[in-house]
């Protein structure tokens, strides 16, 4: 009973820090998902020097709504809400689909991401366990949404990839480089830092569950 206590006062110095880290984890999330979401280097294609001459300008550079094509933004050309899906084949139709479920989720945990800073905020200056724990769970929850997004731009790409490689033929893509850019790594980083937060959350509304039932237990 006494190593227990001698604990309790180590928990009740540290919940304070506890949720600080918490609510710094929780802001740095918010801001490296709106960083990503608003910048243009989730996918990168860039050519082989050897095709300069003929190729210079098609390399590109590409958000969730924008490419950047030989230094000239199409802001239209993946809007998946405005095409008319009678001109495209099944899989074209389904790739549209999967891009539509990737502006809606990805955006929609950002702002999760915002109201679960408020219900931090509360939960945290009121101290009660119950808030505490809802709002962990919230943000796991936030972390899932992130992870969906990212994981479907992944396999959107991929499969993006292959289908140009079976219209052009694996000679078309010899010259061509691709590979994710940091923007979807900042997505990757928000994703681990909910994930942190909600874990933080958590451990901090087991801290009070335990200080307040240790006069009961002494």
């Amino acid at each position: 009973m006494r190593e227990l206590n001698l604990r309790l006062c180590r928990m009740k110095v540290t919940f304070g820090s506890l949720v600080i880290v918490a609510g710094i984890c929780g802001i740095l999330s918010f801001a490296f998902l709106a960083t990503s979401l608003g910048t243009d280097y989730w996918y990168i294609i860039k050519m082989n020097p050897v095709n300069t001459s003929d190729f210079e300008d098609m390399s590109s550079r590409s958000g969730l709504w924008t490419i950047h094509e030989g230094g000239k933004m199409h802001t239209g050309s993946i809007d998946s809400f405005k095409a008319d899906y009678s001109r495209y084949s099944e899989t074209e139709v389904h790739m549209l689909n999967m891009h539509s479920a990737i502006v809606v989720v990805l955006p929609l945990s950002l702002v999760l991401l915002l109201f679960g800073g408020i219900c931090g905020l509360v939960s945290s200056l009121a101290r009660s366990p119950v808030l505490l724990t809802s709002t962990a769970c919230y943000f796991f929850i936030c972390s899932l949404l992130t992870l969906s997004g990212v994981s479907l731009y992944i396999i959107y790409s991929y499969q993006a990839l292959a289908e140009t490689e079976r219209l052009v033929g694996p000679e078309g893509l010899a010259h061509v480089h691709t590979s994710f850019g940091w923007s979807l790594g900042m997505a990757w980083l928000s994703y681990g830092l909910e994930l942190l937060t909600g874990a933080l959350l958590l451990i901090a509304a087991k801290m009070l569950k335990r200080q307040h039932s240790s006069p009961a237990m002494a």
